[in-house]
Order: C-alpha cells, then sequence, then structure tokens
C-alpha cells in the first residue's frame, strides 16, 4: 500500500510537470489564431486568397497549426529536462523524426510486405501530439541521464550534451517497437470513445465538457482535450475551424460552449463569491475575485478563479462542471458556433468573428449572460444554504500585515514573505511558474507553511514528495523575478 502511494505521488507529480512543460508549446497557438484572423479580417471573401499579405499571414498561422505535434516534441523536452538547454530541445525533434519515420505508413508497408493501401489507417496519423509529447518524454529522460556522460578520450567530443541527441535517436528506435504493436491498439480505443461521444452529437459535446472541467485537478484533461481538440481521431476541432474546413454548424461544437462559462459564467462566480465574503474580508475577496474575473473574461485563463473554490468548496466545482457541460450542450443542440485556439476569452472570440465555420456567434453573448445569472445566484445559493468555506469566509482571521500581502504590488516585500513561509532559502532549491502557478522544488515539504500562504491570500497550496505548488494568479511572474533574485 505505500509503495502504491508513493506511486501515485510520483505519477501526479510527473502530470503536473508535464502540464506545466506542455505550456510552452500551446502558448504559441494563439499567434496562429491572430495570424490567421487578421488575414481572414483583411481578406474575408476570398479568406486569404485574394490578397497577398493577407494569404502571407493565413498561410504563416497554418504552419504553427499544422505542426503542432513537433511544438509539443521540443516544447515538453525542453520543460522536463533539468536545464532549459538546446540539445534537450534537439533531442525531442530528433526522436519525433526518427518515430514518424520507422512508423511511417510506407516504413509498415514494407515491414509487412503489403501494399501501402492496406496498412492500418492508425499510421497515418502516427504525428500526432501523442507522439510528440511521447518523444518530448524520452528526449529530456536522456538528457537528465546522459549530458553529464564522459567517454573515453578518443570520443570524449561526442560526450556530455553531445551524446544526448544520438542516444534519444536510438532510443526512439527502441521505442518504436512495443509502440509498432501497441498504437493501432490505442488508436482504435480512441477511435471507439471518440466515435461514441461524439455520435451523441449535443449530448457528446455536454458530456465532454463536464469532464473537461471534472479532470482539471487531476490534471487529466489534456488527453481528453486531444481527442476533440486536435486531430488524433479526426475531430481536429481546432485546426478544422481555423481552417475554415469541416461540416458548418458543427466544427467548433466542442470549443463554442466555453465562451459562455469563461468570458460570463465564472464572472458571475467570481461576484457571488466576492458578495458572500465575511465582514472585514471583502475588500481583499473582491479585489482578488474581479482580478481573476478580468483574466477569465478577456483571456480565458480560469485557473485564478477555478483554484480557489476548486478544494475548500468541492461541490461548487462539480457544479461548475454541470454548467459546462450544459453550455456546450446548448451551444452544439442549436449550432452556436465559434472557435479559439488557446481560450475561449474575449480575444478569441473577436478572432471568430469573420471566420467561415463562425456561426450565430450573437446567441453565445446571450447565453452567456443566462450563465452569468445562473452562476451567480446558484453559487450564492449554495454557499449561504451549505455554509461553504469560499475565499473570505474562512472561520480564522489573518494578521492585517498578511490579509492584503497579495492584493499589494510590492512584490519585493511578497517574495521575502512567501521565502519565510517556505522554509527559508536553505529549504528551496528551484523556483519556476506557470501562468498562475508558482512552482517550488525544496527540500522539505513540511517545512511549507499552508496556513501562512492561505493568510497571505493563496488560493491553493498543492504539495508532494520534495515539490509545491501556490496558486497565486497572473501576476505571479513578478513574483518569480523577486524570488529569484533572493535566492
Amino acid at each position: 500500500m505505500m509503495r502504491f502511494h508513493a506511486l501515485r505521488k510520483r505519477m501526479l507529480l510527473l502530470f503536473q510537470r508535464l502540464g506545466k512543460a506542455l505550456m510552452l508549446p500551446v502558448s504559441v497557438l494563439p499567434a496562429a489564431a491572430i495570424l490567421i484572423g487578421i488575414g481572414y479580417w483583411m481578406d474575408p471573401l476570398g479568406f486569404g486568397d485574394g490578397f497577398l499579405f493577407s494569404r502571407i499571414l493565413v498561410q504563416v498561422g497554418l504552419i504553427i497549426l499544422d505542426h503542432v505535434p513537433i511544438l509539443f516534441a521540443v516544447g515538453v523536452s525542453l520543460g522536463m529536462a533539468k536545464e532549459r538547454d538546446g540539445s534537450a530541445a534537439l533531442s525531442g525533434l530528433l526522436g519525433y523524426l526518427v518515430l514518424t519515420r520507422v512508423l511511417s505508413t510506407e516504413s509498415v508497408a514494407q515491414y509487412q510486405q503489403i501494399p501501402v493501401l492496406e496498412v492500418s489507417e492508425a499510421f497515418s496519423r502516427i504525428g500526432n501530439q501523442f507522439t510528440g509529447i511521447l518523444s518530448g518524454l524520452v528526449g529530456a529522460y536522456m538528457f537528465n541521464r546522459f549530458s553529464t556522460l564522459q567517454l573515453p578520450s578518443g570520443l570524449n567530443f561526442f560526450g556530455g550534451k553531445r551524446f544526448v541527441p544520438i542516444i534519444s535517436a536510438l532510443a526512439m528506435v527502441l521505442v518504436s517497437l512495443p509502440l509498432y504493436y501497441v498504437w493501432p491498439l490505442l488508436y482504435e480505443g480512441l477511435i471507439v470513445f471518440g466515435t461514441r461521444i461524439s455520435a451523441l452529437g449535443p449530448l457528446g459535446a455536454g458530456i465532454y465538457g463536464f469532464l473537461n472541467r471534472l479532470l482539471i485537478p487531476l490534471g487529466l484533461h489534456h488527453p481528453l482535450n486531444s481527442v476533440f481538440w486536435f486531430d488524433v481521431i479526426g475531430i481536429n476541432d481546432i485546426g478544422n475551424f481555423w481552417q475554415g474546413i469541416g461540416e458548418y454548424g458543427k466544427t467548433g461544437q466542442y470549443l463554442a460552449g466555453f465562451f459562455p462559462i469563461m468570458m460570463f459564467g465564472l464572472p458571475g462566480a467570481a461576484l457571488a463569491m466576492g458578495k458572500k465574503a465575511m465582514k472585514g474580508q471583502k475588500r481583499k475577496t473582491r479585489s482578488f475575485m474581479g482580478t481573476a474575473a478580468v483574466a477569465s473574461f478577456l483571456t480565458g485563463i480560469t485557473e485564478p478563479l477555478e483554484f480557489s473554490f476548486m478544494f475548500v468548496a468541492p461541490p461548487l466545482y462539480v457544479l461548475h462542471a454541470f454548467l459546462t457541460g450544459v453550455s456546450l450542450f446548448l451551444a452544439a443542440q442549436f449550432q452556436w458556433i465559434a472557435g479559439f485556439s488557446f481560450s475561449a476569452g474575449l480575444t478569441d472570440f473577436l478572432l471568430s468573428l469573420r471566420m467561415p465555420m463562425s456561426k450565430d456567434m450573437g446567441m453565445l453573448l446571450i447565453l452567456g449572460i443566462v450563465m452569468f445569472f445562473l452562476y451567480y445566484f446558484s453559487f450564492s445559493y449554495a454557499i449561504e444554504r451549505f455554509q461553504l468555506l469560499t475565499p473570505g469566509r474562512e472561520p480564522k482571521k489573518v494578521k492585517k500585515e498578511e490579509e492584503s500581502t497579495l492584493y499589494s504590488r510590492n512584490y519585493k516585500k511578497l517574495a521575502k514573505t512567501i521565502l519565510k513561509a517556505s522554509g527559508g532559502q536553505e529549504n528551496i532549491l528551484q523556483v519556476d511558474a506557470c501562468i498562475t502557478r508558482l512552482r517550488l522544488d525544496v527540500m522539505d515539504e513540511k517545512k511549507v507553511s499552508d496556513k501562512r500562504l492561505r493568510s497571505m491570500g493563496a488560493m491553493a497550496v498543492l504539495k508532494q514528495e520534495g515539490h509545491v505548488q501556490v496558486i497565486i494568479g497572473p501576476e505571479v511572474h513578478f513574483i518569480l523575478e523577486e524570488l529569484k533574485q533572493l535566492l
């Protein structure tokens, strides 16, 4: 049992590190949306064919979308490596190229001595996000294992970091062997799952929306998203929407329903939690909720809001997941379509206006207004009726000097306080951050004071063996820079 518990902890840590590493390639996707969106705005009738500069913008954006697996291979390898080194990125890229060549349709046809047309369709889609991530993980592992390897003097030129791409390429040949048998089975399983869900039409979109939110605490929403958003089983909702291909009224149905939630629903929840805060904590709570609501509305970044009640009030989070499913169901049922490349905020909504697959986008705004009030009243009722401990309703008061720390802009002072609450400089091995989370590698996670960090305004403190995540908000990068200076 203890071994299982330790293994579970390591797996959770791996998924969280992977989620952080994926933020690098995923953050490139908005650039593709912006380029394609501007190109279509400049030439809405020809969709980039009637105006040279417009066509250039559209084609550059499509290049990014067409090579997402390569971005994943490079980004994951770089993000999971112990150093952000070019040889790690090169290893991920080379591993991906090796795997996709070894398991290409033409190669498999030669192995099996059959015509290309008789090869399993699975191998025609071997270049996807899954194999990109897998290549990145292998590249990162090889870098961490062999980047300091010393060879005999005559071969020492190929030692150290130069050895990493070489061994990564050889390793991917070995990885390709089991994948040769496993990938067709996995592919067929994904097809069955995706087909069964997609065959349900709008109901399937609703089920997907519910599971999408429900899996976020475990970090398992990424694999689910890849089935519907990318070209793993042929749905490819993001790629098809921005390329203007597919079926009008259906392409984008796994994207559209998120706009009412992120632009309106979650801000409604933020208003409810701000109003239900206890006397003496209202100003602090409303300040945070206002900032988080604006981030959700403009950019679709929901982590600050969701993590603020995800762990302290799980029933509210289940309600949030259910309402997300309802929103996706309604948008798909009535074919109100808009798309995003990064997240469902105002930025991507505006870029969708002239896209050929967009349909009745104004109705998404009306649905959003309905969701705003639905979130506001349902959250208000649940908080009051069941006395849920949402932010600002903590039973203990905190010291005044710490109470407003996260809501000030004195990031240097804040970094010092966080350092002290994390066990001091001697307890910190490494610091990093993603969009909203401060990530700490520590000697002893028990020395990190959850109570003090929460009293400063942190939404959540997540601990694994040797690793701590502090959910802060979009300003985390300013704090990170100050912490690096202190360390």
